[in-house]
């Protein structure tokens, strides 16, 4: 019998996998080009619906948001690892590769709102005049669902 939680061969049930992490997770780890080496962060984030764009927001003067200024290409973790030995068998990370850019105004209002909707305890980080929110715009998603069970996804 399958394990439900292990994507079968199919495409649409890896988007099905992708969407049960993003909608389950606060956090994923960001990583950015450092100065030639990659440097990782850990974000709160949220997504749209569609999963083109991921958005975070960040200080101004954190060395991620200078990495981000530098080169716009990111890539982030999202995972549902519970730190057991079940996340072998059931664990699911999605790599979602784009490029990052602030985004202010009418483009950071509606997002703004979904973000702190999900991480109602940042709106005092989110309100402060340094505070960027920045939105990735995915260009695909590996998900891989073990060691032999992985896709490459694109949002449409």
């Amino acid at each position: 019998m399958p394990d439900p939680d292990r994507p079968g061969r199919n495409e649409r049930h890896a988007w099905a996998l992708l969407r049960r992490v993003v909608r389950s997770q606060r956090l994923a780890v960001l990583a950015t080009n450092g100065q030639g080496c990659p440097y990782c962060s850990l974000v709160a984030f949220v997504a749209s619906d569609d999963l083109k764009h991921l958005f975070f927001a960040t200080p101004r003067g954190t060395r991620k948001f200078a990495n981000l200024a530098r080169d716009a290409r990111v890539a982030m973790l999202l995972d549902n690892r519970s730190n057991r030995a079940s996340d072998f068998r059931r664990g699911v990370a999605a790599t979602a590769l784009g490029r990052a850019h602030e985004i202010t105004g009418d483009d950071a209002r509606p997002a703004l709102r979904r973000y702190l909707l999900k991480h109602p305890q940042l709106e005092g980080l989110a309100s402060r005049p340094d505070c960027a929110l920045v939105r990735v715009e995915v260009e695909r998603y590996v998900v891989a669902a073990g060691v032999d069970d992985v896709r490459e996804l694109r949002p449409a």
